[in-house]
């Protein structure tokens, strides 16, 4: 009613009469961004005072309240997503045929950024010196403490530990922990089994997990609506912390990372139109929202509806695909791996004065590429498997806990190019698909 009037309201006033347009979502989001980052840093010298000090407490609650209200809908959507992405086939082979081409997408992508990681990383430590001096006395002190980074290292399950834990012998617990990939497997086999059964047995279980997506979604849409305070709360406590204060060599990583990232990005966007045929900024207005979720939360997972919600409306790829590629590449595709890992043993093989050669980089990145589908779930998982591959080029485990200490700014950069990647990998396994009927 409100609307209508408000319509008439403006059709009868007289024409030179401006009215400023409502601001959009994402403008909304980008603001409270913003502003939340510029509040944090002015707060910054007050933040132990204590309204400032209660202040900041209150918006880390509210931030903490928001991205769990998204993170409750994450795996109910991506299973209730996957089962009905692969039961509502018509045709088994295609459901096939979408994960594999998504799978080769995964690994093509993957393979630019190992290309950005071994060519293009180091010349980024071009004008980073360290003292040798310094780097002598850090390697003296190289087995004296930090101890718990090597001991969480050394729990990483092996490979073929990693290969039985793909099958989860409780798919309920899988979902509990977070352990997304054997939950994406596990919701896949059972798609495919719903896919197996009689028409008429299978139309309740189909119809019963489309409307628990769909009711999903009407959530996620609330949640979205509140995005904008959500994302400022989760700036000001970080912005405060952060703030100008980290300086030297690790605000020199930390710009590395930035710059590896961005620099990827310069080479997935114009790749991602030649080879899905969507114009570069028609596929940047796409993803934008779900970019805006991914710097304030730090979680693909978190993205996935402003991702799904950009890929149909924004992009008009068909649900067939978004409902089938989205969520597996939330939940295994991190693209980000290969240039996150070069960048962090350069650093700090740069820090302790540790050669590396070629070969090691060429280590590093193929160990990334196929690590990437395997990162614990867990804070800085990637950093913990990381490690092992320093001791192997011969750079001090110990320095794993300085970028620990930081990861969370180079997190924000990393997320939001994985995010970007899973749009682009939608993209191109969209080019050619029949479109929603």
């Amino acid at each position: 009613m409100w609307r209508k009037i408000k319509q008439q309201a403006l059709a009868k006033a007289p024409a030179r009469t401006v009215f400023p347009p409502a601001m959009s979502l994402t403008s909304r989001v980008l603001l409270a961004l913003v502003v939340g980052l510029a509040g944090g840093i002015l707060l910054e010298p007050v933040a132990t005072a204590t309204p400032f000090a209660e202040f900041i407490r209150g918006a880390e609650v509210v931030g903490a309240l928001w991205v769990n209200s998204i993170r409750m809908t994450v795996v109910p959507l991506v299973v209730s997503l996957l089962i009905t992405g692969v039961s509502s086939a018509a045709d088994p082979a295609k459901v096939r045929q979408v994960g594999g081409r998504s799978f080769l997408t995964f690994f093509g992508l993957l393979g630019l950024a190992a290309l950005v990681g071994l060519f293009v990383v180091p010349l980024l430590f071009t004008w980073l010196t360290i003292d040798p001096a310094t780097s002598a006395t850090l390697r003296e002190s190289a087995t004296r403490g930090v101890q718990e980074v090597a001991d969480a290292a050394k729990n990483i399950p092996t490979f073929s530990q990693f290969l039985v834990n793909l099958v989860p012998t409780n798919p309920v617990k899988a979902a509990a922990d977070g352990a997304m990939l054997p939950l994406v497997i596990f919701s896949i086999a059972f798609g495919f089994a719903v896919l197996k059964l009689d028409t008429e047995k299978r139309a309740p279980v189909l119809g019963f997990f489309k409307a628990l997506a769909d009711a999903m979604l009407v959530v996620v849409r609330w949640i979205i609506d509140l995005s904008p305070i959500g994302v400022f709360a989760l700036m000001v406590p970080l912005a405060t912390r952060a703030g100008l204060e980290t300086a030297g060599a690790l605000t020199y990583y930390m710009v590395a990372i930035a710059a590896g990232c961005t620099i990827l990005a310069l080479v997935v966007y114009p790749v991602t139109s030649i080879f899905s045929g969507i114009p570069v900024m028609r596929f940047a207005r796409g993803v934008l929202p779900a970019q805006a979720v991914a710097v304030s939360t730090s979680s693909s997972l978190a993205s996935l509806p402003a991702l799904i919600e950009g890929a149909e409306q924004r992009l008009s790829l068909p649900k067939s695909v978004t409902s089938v590629v989205l969520p597996l590449a939330v939940s295994t595709f991190k693209i980000t791996s290969p240039v996150m890992w070069t960048t962090a043993a350069l650093f700090l093989a740069r820090l302790y004065g540790v050669d590396v050669t070629f070969t090691d980089r060429l280590t590093i990145a193929a160990t990334a590429l196929l690590s990437s589908f395997s990162v614990p779930g867990i804070p800085h998982g990637w950093l913990l498997l990381l490690s092992q591959v320093l001791v192997g080029i011969g750079v001090p485990v110990d320095g794993v806990a300085l970028l620990f200490a930081v990861d969370v700014i180079p997190d924000m950069f990393a997320t939001t190019m994985n995010v970007t990647a899973d749009m682009a990998a939608v993209s191109i396994v969209a080019r050619g698909a029949p479109k929603d009927e």
